[in-house]
């Protein structure tokens, strides 16, 4: 078990939300699941936490009861390597969920996820300010990232 883990915390949905997680991302799987035991904040016998992996990083999922929500404060990022992986995670997180500005978008248990092309990051970082402020525009008028877009804004194509 590694040193640090995250915990989400869920109301009734942390074994749906981990079977969920892990049909979706390659190299992921169910490690563990805890029930609560008699005189628990839940009857016994339901789940209380679900240990999975996501391509090897390791969460917890808690049945913790209602009292706290998932915000925009904290986020997943997903490095993508390409427009197919971009678009086959944003459409499995978004279903049921709502999508958000720049890459973000929020699942169908309230979870934040930002699902990054990696060449987002080159592009921005680009050593002329003006081609790396080309992008940046063209993101902020995004909600999924098109990468093609992306690189002809970096280009400055199609501008007058």
């Amino acid at each position: 078990m590694p040193k640090i883990v995250t915990n989400l915390w869920f109301d009734t949905e942390a074994e749906e939300a981990a079977k969920y997680y892990t049909s979706i991302f390659k190299n992921s799987r169910i490690t563990n699941t805890a029930y609560y035991g008699e005189g628990g904040r839940r009857p016994a016998g339901t789940v209380l936490t679900v240990t999975f992996e996501l391509d090897g990083q390791v969460y917890t999922a808690l049945n913790g009861g209602p009292e706290f929500k998932f915000t925009e404060a904290i986020s997943l990022l997903v490095n993508c390597e390409g427009q197919e992986e971009v678009d086959e995670l944003w459409e499995k997180l978004s279903a049921g969920g709502t999508e958000g500005p720049c890459g973000w978008l929020k699942d169908r248990y309230g979870l934040s996820w930002q699902i990054f092309p990696t060449i987002l990051g080159e592009l921005l970082n680009d050593p002329d300010p003006v081609k790396a402020q080309r992008v940046m525009q063209e993101m902020l008028q995004m909600s999924k990232l098109d990468i093609a877009a992306l690189k002809r804004a970096h280009e400055g194509s199609g501008l007058e």
